[in-house]
């Protein structure tokens, strides 16, 4: 009988992972306890140690200014849109009926 498709969240191949790169155990000894194969411990290894330096690089100073000039257009819209709303509200008004109700 086929066994069905197992989704592995990131937090749990993350922690096998690491557990393969520590090299406590091979991974075949890692793929028994976890019930995996160990051809996928290796897959969920590789993009680890290959994208490791990223969480270190100093990267920030562009995704802060990243973020400004993304607040600075959000704030534009805000008030674009607070116009067009004023501008209708007010058209709306000179176009009510006698008995419609405010």
């Amino acid at each position: 009988m086929k066994r069905s498709r197992r989704n592995h969240s990131p937090i749990f191949k993350a922690k096998v992972a690491l557990e393969a790169i520590r090299g406590e155990a091979t991974l075949t000894e890692i793929a028994q306890k976890h019930g995996i194969h160990p051809n996928q411990i290796a897959a969920w290894r590789r993009p680890l140690l290959e994208h490791a330096s990223e969480l270190f690089a100093n990267g920030a100073s562009d995704d802060k200014a990243e973020l400004e000039r993304r607040i600075g257009e959000l704030h534009a819209k805000i008030g674009e849109l607070t116009m067009e709303r004023d501008f209708l509200s007010g058209a709306l008004g000179r176009f009510r009926l006698p008995g419609a109700r405010r």
